[in-house]
């Protein structure tokens, strides 16, 4: 018998507030036949990575595949593409230029095999061809601009070239190449100006399209949102080709770089942190001379640094959708930064779990929001039609539906930063139920699969408290967390839908509670 089905996945964000004494009811209430149109999938086009010299571990490789499988993410962008332990450039004793392009084709080479494919960043300089001795980071990336524009230039017209006859014009034409990272922090990722970073831009620009027109290129990859304007007037004014806007921005109030980890944050309390951003790019974009131009955020965070308890946290799951959800259709790609703590900008971590970026850490085990992304991944091709803010309701080519929803609730209290609040065990309070309402089903039998993830549910960071923070794990604490944490459904249920085609649920959720339910007819 033909098996029909519809799934139903919910990840809520509850802003439920305490009224007279009395929770506020939340009703999520949808019909299979309302649609609202394409489900924007942009959440998924981009992830974030540490440098392309971690992308040679053998684990860094295990971890980016089992994420490709389970949150299918598109493309990749890192940093250290051209620092010296990528063997990219030298000079012999006369000053002619060297290329070697074997370690970049091994990376390159293990991502399209996995079917992620690269979004170049160009940087940072080589030290045979900087013009000055200032770096960043524990690995050293050279910060200054080209002693000689025109080597640089011949560079990236060589490694062009180079990707277009060993993947084929057709392949690199779907790929983007972005002009540095972060220019505007001078001092940090940019010894210069403004002035000399758009000259690079140029430079750099026009040597893609040397090689093929049809080549996408872009910039500024600035931090906060910077520089949008300018960029796109510089382009405009100087016939300099440019194909989509790049930019950062990272939810806490104060600061852009935190190099060593070592700088306390503050989660931000303004619920238009971070989509706030990326809705005044597209503005600027759309107001601009060039008002087509894709937008690209490739780093966001809910914190800039890599020593943030919140990375670990529960509550990174419910604020990773929430923002999401607030940024709509505004960009082409949200690129969370980054997906593994195999990342070694301050230098190699010494314990299992420090405020890492990743969704992964550096043994794999899942962190809360890696949850988000492989439960996102389960929406549909279409989007239903949906009134609550915090939710998303799809279905997909087969008729399955998928709603997905979350509560974000900001707990941080007063004069505390996140290194201090996070780290610590957080019980979560009851947001009472929310109501959800499907109409328009077929009449049958029904499975419902129920998913969650919440406090010390798939909470690998409570697990992890919970063995008393050890500096290292063994590996049978490490198989043990990944068991518990391992994303399987909590609860199974029979439902049955009548000639009216209606199902309805209330459901008790908690603070920063993300839940999925899974329908499946019989």
């Amino acid at each position: 018998m033909k098996r029909f089905f519809v799934q139903f996945i919910v990840l809520c964000c509850l802003s439920n507030v305490a009224l007279f004494g009395q929770e506020k009811s939340r009703i999520i209430k949808l019909n299979y036949n309302n649609v609202a149109g394409k489900m924007n999938p942009m959440f998924k086009e981009c992830i974030g990575a540490g440098r392309a010299n971690e992308g040679l571990r053998a684990d860094w490789q295990q971890q980016l595949a089992m994420a490709k499988k389970e949150c299918d993410f598109k493309y990749i962008r890192m940093h250290g593409l051209f620092t010296d332990d990528m063997a990219v450039y030298r000079e012999d004793s006369k000053g002619k230029p060297e290329y070697n392009f074997q370690y970049i084709d091994a990376l390159y080479d293990f991502l399209l095999s996995i079917n992620v494919k690269p979004f170049v960043e160009l940087g940072f300089m080589p030290n045979a061809l900087a013009s000055g001795p200032e770096t960043i980071f524990w690995w050293k990336g050279n910060v200054t601009p080209p002693k000689d524009y025109n080597k640089w230039s011949d560079l990236i017209k060589n490694l062009t070239q180079h990707f277009t006859e060993r993947y084929g014009a057709e392949e690199v034409k779907t790929w983007y190449f972005e002009v540095w990272n972060e220019p505007n922090l001078s001092p940090g990722f940019w010894s210069s100006t403004k002035e000399e970073y758009l000259k690079l831009y140029d430079y750099t620009a026009k040597a893609i399209k040397s090689v093929n027109p049809a080549y996408k290129v872009g910039g500024p990859a600035t931090a906060g949102a910077a520089w949008v304007p300018e960029t796109i007037d510089f382009c405009t004014k100087n016939n300099v080709p440019i194909d989509f806007i790049s930019t950062h921005t990272y939810g806490v109030n104060q600061g852009f770089l935190d190099e060593y980890g070592s700088t306390g944050t503050v989660l931000s309390k303004d619920e238009s942190s971070i989509s706030g951003d990326v809705l005044n790019s597209r503005k600027q974009i759309t107001n601009s001379a060039k008002p087509n131009l894709e937008l690209h955020y490739t780093e966001w965070s809910a914190s800039y640094t890599p020593a943030d308890a919140i990375h670990d946290s529960y509550h990174s799951a419910a604020y990773i959708l929430q923002k999401l959800k607030q940024v709509g259709n505004a960009a082409n790609s949200m690129s969370y930064w980054v997906f593994t703590d195999i990342f070694e900008e301050p230098g190699p971590r010494f314990t299992p779990f420090h405020g890492g970026f990743g969704l992964m850490n550096t043994q794999g085990i899942k962190k809360p929001a890696y949850f988000s992304y492989s439960l996102m991944n389960k929406l549909g091709k279409t989007e239903l039609q949906n009134t609550d803010k915090s939710s998303w309701a799809t279905k997909n080519d087969n008729g399955n539906v998928q709603l997905l929803f979350w509560d974000f609730t900001y707990t941080l209290p007063e004069k505390i930063n996140n290194q201090d609040y996070y780290i610590k065990d957080l019980p979560s309070k009851s947001k009472g139920e929310v109501k959800i309402e499907l109409g328009g089903l077929s009449k049958g039998n029904y499975k419902l699969e129920i998913y969650k993830v919440g406090y010390k549910v798939n909470d690998a960071y409570a697990d992890y408290l919970a063995m008393g923070r050890p500096s290292q794990l063994t590996r049978e604490q490490v198989k043990l967390i990944k068991q518990k944490n391992n994303g399987a459904p909590i609860a199974t249920e029979k439902v049955t839908v009548d000639a009216s085609g209606k199902f309805s649920k209330s459901y008790k959720i908690n603070e920063n509670d993300v839940v999925m339910f899974n329908f499946i007819k019989q």
